[in-house]
């Protein structure tokens, strides 16, 4: 993968030290990021058109995605840039007026920015986890933001701020329990004597997730947490440009994708997928009690449950292998169509119904033989004549 930066920054950052933070960025990519994730990308400094962003040129973007050095937060023209010139290419921000106010170097925003794009370069993946609020007992799906958690630590490479990010075992195990010899971020700081557990929470970061359960993307730090309640309010006021913005804000992601995937001159739209559910679900259980879902197997014209049994089109087992119904047909029987043994009833083997007839609870024909067409047994005897 090969990420474009494209200075915007009307030398409040020169070439020369951008050229530097992106040296520094490639080593932790390759040496440090990587080797954990095995996720490669190469940043690469790309030409710049024009004293001012209107328009682009070949030699600004050449990569898979890009990511723009912006002086100030001017949010309308970023992305306005970026949708005129190099719409459909993943994208990232750095707002160098917000890494000010911050209080941090824009190195540190720029080594975020780019191990996140390489993590989820269309902000779309989740991954399920619990509540980071243990007060709510239940999974909900966290975004798979590399830095969010870890975002105020950052290390130094050659004498340049880069930041903390987290390692692929943070993403699975429970809130009381991490993987065995789990590491859950690159630095494996400790605060007040613990180390990031899995799915947690470092001072000064935060992490975004959608509740399933009331439908909302919500973003949770640590209790009283100022430093991270401005970092997090701070980068909000970019809107769009802020890959957590685009994670929390389903009207934002619909805006950018229909910008990303606007329609040339000349093209028609596909037809809508015509499709159907392979299987039916029922829960079982509500609200706490709730254990999931139960799958029920509809079975057609010709499938078997038991070994030998076959079943018509239109007969459903909730267990596949088991028979329709408690005494069902012994091995080698057969349902005709629209014939169906009663509660107890039980067919010996080689014995079948004709069509349009039907057991009774108690009624068993004798081995090898057969009611004839319409007639119905009583309990302990048959009426009707046997073939």
């Amino acid at each position: 993968m090969i990420i474009s930066i494209v200075n915007h920054t009307n030398g409040k950052v020169t070439d020369e030290e951008l050229q530097t933070a992106i040296r520094v960025i490639n080593r932790q990519i390759a040496e440090d990021f990587t080797p954990y994730w095995s996720l490669a990308a190469t940043l690469r400094l790309e030409g710049r058109s024009a004293s001012q962003p209107d328009s682009a040129q070949a030699a600004d973007m050449r990569g898979d995605a890009v990511i723009y050095l912006w002086d100030k937060s001017d949010v309308e023209g970023a992305l306005g840039y970026h949708f005129q010139n190099n719409r459909g290419i993943p994208f990232g921000f750095v707002f160098t007026s917000i890494a000010e106010e911050l209080g941090e170097p824009w190195s540190i925003t720029l080594s975020h920015e780019a191990l996140e794009l390489i993590g989820d370069a269309e902000t779309n993946q989740l991954a399920i986890g619990p509540h980071p609020d243990p007060a709510q007992d239940r999974s909900v799906f966290f975004w798979f933001e590399m830095c969010d958690a870890v975002e105020a630590e950052s290390y130094e490479i050659e004498g340049v701020k880069v930041s903390n990010f987290l390692l692929p075992l943070y993403f699975t195990g429970t809130r009381d329990n991490d993987e065995p010899g789990a590491r859950n971020d690159y630095l494996g700081r400790a605060h007040k004597g613990q180390t990031l557990r899995s799915f947690g929470i470092n001072p000064g970061g935060y992490v975004g997730f959608f509740d399933p359960q009331t439908g909302k993307n919500e973003t949770y730090s640590l209790r009283a947490d100022a430093a991270a309640k401005q970092r997090y309010e701070t980068k909000c006021e970019v809107r769009e440009a802020y890959r957590g913005y685009r994670y929390a804000t389903p009207e934002a992601r619909e805006k950018l994708q229909r910008k990303g995937t606007g329609r040339r001159a000349g093209t028609t739209s596909r037809p809508a997928m015509v499709v159907e559910s392979l299987t039916e679900t029922a829960e079982t259980g509500t609200g706490a009690e709730r254990h999931g879902t139960l799958k029920v197997v509809p079975y057609g014209k010709g499938t078997t449950g038991s070994k030998g049994t076959t079943f018509e089109k239109g007969a459903t087992l909730k267990t596949p292998g088991k028979a329709a119904a408690k005494g069902g047909p012994a091995k080698g029987g057969a349902f005709v169509k629209g014939a169906a043994p009663a509660k107890g009833g039980a067919i010996a083997k080689g014995a079948a119904p004709a069509k349009g007839g039907a057991f009774v609870k108690g009624a068993a024909p004798a081995k090898g033989k057969a009611l004839a067409r319409g007639a119905r047994s009583s309990r302990g005897g048959s009426k009707g004549r046997a073939r």
